[in-house]
């Protein structure tokens, strides 16, 4: 009779089996109005899939953009600041 091992190693906690950290809880926290921003875009534009978007889509889109581009500044100036200890 043959003997049957596990071919695998012993199961132990993954890396992504686990909570996240408090270094990843604020760097989420961090970028959460980038995260925001993104999903007020993605939302404007997931309602034009369908139709033709009006005059008041567009501007929806466009103003969801900015948001987007004005929460990804902010993030890379605090980023900056962070480096530069504030010097910038």
């Amino acid at each position: 009779m043959k003997n049957i091992a596990a071919l695998q190693a012993v199961v132990t906690a993954d890396e992504f089996d686990r909570e996240p950290t408090y270094a990843e809880l604020n760097a989420i926290e961090t970028e959460m109005p980038v995260i925001l921003a993104r999903i007020e875009l993605l939302d404007a534009q997931i309602v034009t899939l369908d139709r033709t978007p009006t005059e008041l889509d567009q501007q929806r889109i466009r103003r969801a953009r900015r948001r987007v581009m004005a929460a990804r500044r902010e993030l890379t100036n605090q980023a900056a600041a962070a480096v530069t200890g504030g010097a910038a």
